[in-house]
């Protein structure tokens, strides 16, 4: 079981550049952890560990499609990545503009806000887990990602890379499922604080909308 107490043994080169590389990338705002903040800060604590668990699961889908040649497809057929790449634009475009009726309509203090719904509806349509499961698997750029940024602490002797990209990639999820657990940690402040500031609240839904939609944006523009 050396293996787990060495990074070295499982052919890693220089480990803690590849941690803090792991820890700075997480930390940079994306439209995951854009949306387990914003749903454990409308929904609560439980809603935000659906989304958790969404996200765990696509990025190990995405790491086990690296595995199994799923770059090397997408680089191949550039249809499938148009379309995949057109696919993830358009959701994080819907997720926004879900996000921005939601803050108006909570800004003008809507019929459905007085009797009591204060979410907004495109809320109620998905379950946190499928939605961020969706939002994972839509973003083709990951896998390239995970790909270039592995490949450099990776020994080229090592006989079984295999277990080597397992090992980044089971770090790389521990890293990143503390720093969402984090978020929801972060959401629960929230939630008490919007239901008291209701505007406060509509303006934080339009800026995120905002964002979602400008990662749309810049997904397109890949």
């Amino acid at each position: 079981m050396n293996w787990f107490i060495s990074p070295s043994s499982v052919g890693i080169v220089d480990f803690p550049a590849y941690l803090a590389g792991v820890i700075f990338t997480i930390l940079f705002p994306g439209p995951n952890s854009l949306y387990v903040l914003a749903i454990a800060s409308l929904k609560g604590w439980r809603a935000g560990a659906w989304a958790t668990l969404g996200i765990f699961i696509g990025d190990a889908i995405l790491m086990m499609g690296i595995a199994l040649g799923a770059a090397t497809l997408l680089n191949s057929s550039p249809t499938t990545f148009n379309f995949l790449r057109m696919l993830g634009a358009a959701y994080l475009a819907w997720m926004g503009f879900g996000f921005i009726r939601g803050g108006l309509a909570r800004w003008h203090g809507t019929q459905e806000l007085v009797l009591g719904d204060s979410r907004p509806q495109y809320f109620n349509t998905l379950h946190p887990t499928i939605a961020a499961l969706t939002l994972s698997l839509t973003n083709p750029k990951a896998i390239f990602f995970f790909i270039s940024f592995f490949t450099q602490f990776i020994q080229a002797e090592y006989a079984y890379p295999v277990h080597t990209f397992l090992y980044l990639a089971l770090v790389l999820q521990i890293v990143s499922m503390t720093y969402l657990i984090s978020l929801i940690f972060a959401g629960q402040f929230f939630l008490s604080f919007f239901n008291r500031h209701p505007h406060y609240a509509a303006a934080l839904w339009f800026l995120v909308g905002t964002l979602l939609i400008g990662f749309a944006g810049k997904l397109l523009l890949y």
